[in-house]
């Protein structure tokens, strides 16, 4: 019997820790090759990763609610069947399934298995390495670029593949570079405790929006305008035809207003000092979720009607919300709907690095004067935060005002659209 200790894995973009939220498995339980064992959240979202061994749990190496960085000791396994040996076994079986960690069972087939040929010699185990890849990224690397995982030398404990073999291999270096012991990093000063204070640690998740919102303040120069708007007509058109909810009809008037004006559909590159402006329009939403706020994106909103921007608002906030947002294109431009929580005005901070960002407010009922008589209307506020450096207080007027125009007027703003 021998043991085997499964490294937290690479997760891909960019992504250095994450934090252990939920434990799958206990020790002693017996496991199987790619059955997910821990669920762990990233500054992106909540993954469940999958163990490469089959065998035993021996030790947990990090409790719950613990941050770990990427390379350390997640569990260890006392694998009946090392993971080599599972792996020639299904493929003695015929399985065709080639990666370990990645496709594959972990139960022996017994369909299918061939008796070697009279006089004929068996192969030597030699003959064909296993590739252990744990990474899904190393794995997507390696498949883009048809690099066959077999041929390329592994450095990663255990005998892991890990992306910077990967990386190599493509490089076409073949010499293997050993991959240095890693030093223990030195413990932090413990801070002492004060009577009435309680100190929490951030999370992966709030570290990497503290990190995005300093550099969104730090870098843009940012300017913000608002108007109220009487969407009395919007609000009577939601309630007399079933379909689309009201973020969708807005959705639809941001976009529309965003072929107008495109260059609030864009970025600055600082670097070239330009800026860049965007064909496709990927609509983020921001969603207040178990985990945070997150801004999924309706990817291409440009080419939807107002059902289709319906039922994609609603799958992606779904999932946000349930903190299952996974890899996408990133959006070009948010729309913040800050009214569900009954508030009525936000001078936001934008979503670096996009330009620019539009908020809604409650909708409420207020006296309003409409052809010179007072009545009561529905109004709600509606705030603009750009950047400053793509344009000029006219620019982002004119682009409020086109929004708030369909919005007063929805029946003729969707016909032209």
């Amino acid at each position: 019997m021998t043991t085997q200790t499964f490294l937290l894995p690479d997760l891909g973009e960019g992504l250095t820790e994450a934090e252990v939220v939920r434990w799958l498995v206990e020790e002693g339980d017996t496991v199987e090759v790619d059955q997910p064992v821990v669920e762990v959240e990233t500054a992106k979202s909540l993954v469940e990763v999958p163990t490469p061994y089959a065998g035993r749990i021996a030790t947990r190496h990090a409790a719950e609610g613990v941050t770990l960085e990427v390379g350390k000791p997640l569990l260890t396994v006392a694998a009946l069947v090392s993971a080599a040996e599972t792996y020639r076994e299904e493929e003695r079986a015929g399985s065709g399934n080639v990666l370990i960690g990645y496709g594959t069972s972990g139960t022996t087939a017994t369909s299918r298995r061939r008796r070697p040929r009279a006089r004929q010699a068996a192969p030597a185990v030699t003959a064909h390495r296993v590739p252990l890849v744990v990474s899904p990224l190393v794995r997507r690397l390696a498949r883009e670029a048809g690099l066959d995982l077999s041929t390329v030398e592994a450095t990663g404990p255990g005998g892991v593949i890990v992306r910077a073999d990967v990386e190599r291999a493509l490089a076409g270096h073949a010499t293997t570079v050993a991959r240095p012991a890693a030093v223990p990093a030195a413990p932090e000063p413990a801070v002492p405790a004060v009577p009435g204070e309680r100190r929490v640690p951030l999370s992966g998740f709030r570290k990497a929006v503290s990190a995005a919102l300093t550099r969104s303040r730090a870098e843009i120069p940012e300017a913000t305008v608002w108007v109220d708007v009487d969407a009395t007509g919007l609000w009577e058109l939601r309630q007399s035809t079933p379909g689309p909810g009201l973020l969708a009809y807005l959705a639809r008037f941001v976009v529309a207003g965003l072929r107008q004006y495109p260059m609030l559909n864009a970025r600055v590159d600082t670097e070239r000092q330009e800026i860049v402006e965007f064909d496709r329009i990927n609509l983020g939403i921001a969603v207040q979720g178990e985990r945070g706020l997150v801004v999924p994106a309706v990817v291409g909103a440009e080419t939807m009607t107002t059902a289709r921007l319906d039922e994609e608002i609603r799958r992606v906030t779904a999932s946000a919300r349930e903190g299952r947002v996974t890899a996408q294109e990133a959006g070009t431009f948010t729309l913040n709907n800050y009214g569900s929580f009954r508030v009525d005005g936000s001078a936001a901070i934008i979503n670096h690095p996009q330009v620019a960002i539009l908020g809604f407010g409650r909708i409420l009922d207020r006296p309003w004067v409409v052809d010179g008589e007072l009545c009561v209307r529905k109004i709600t506020q509606m705030s603009f935060v750009f950047d400053h450096r793509v344009c000029d207080g006219g620019t982002a007027a004119g682009f409020m005002r086109s929004v708030a125009d369909a919005i007063e007027d929805p029946a003729s703003a969707i016909a032209r659209l």
